[in-house]
């Protein structure tokens, strides 16, 4: 039987840099990293960030889809 491997935890790039709130008009590049290529928002696991900065993350990026700044689909 296989032992399993320790991966290790990403931390967050959101209380790295001690940012309290996602602006959704400004920080637009930023939010196109927690966006796959079919347009699909990246899991907390998958991207680092912590469940607080996670759930601000996906509500900037729903409003930003909602405002044209981001697509919501590549096709």
């Amino acid at each position: 039987m296989a032992k399993p491997q320790f991966i290790a935890k990403k931390d967050c790039l959101f209380c790295r840099k001690k940012m309290v709130d996602v602006d959704y008009k400004e920080d637009v590049r930023l939010l196109q990293k927690y966006v796959t290529y079919w347009g699909k928002i990246e899991t907390a696991r998958r991207s680092g960030t912590c469940h607080k900065h996670q759930r601000s993350v996906s509500t900037a990026i729903k409003r930003a889809r909602h405002l044209a700044l981001l697509p919501f689909t590549t096709k």
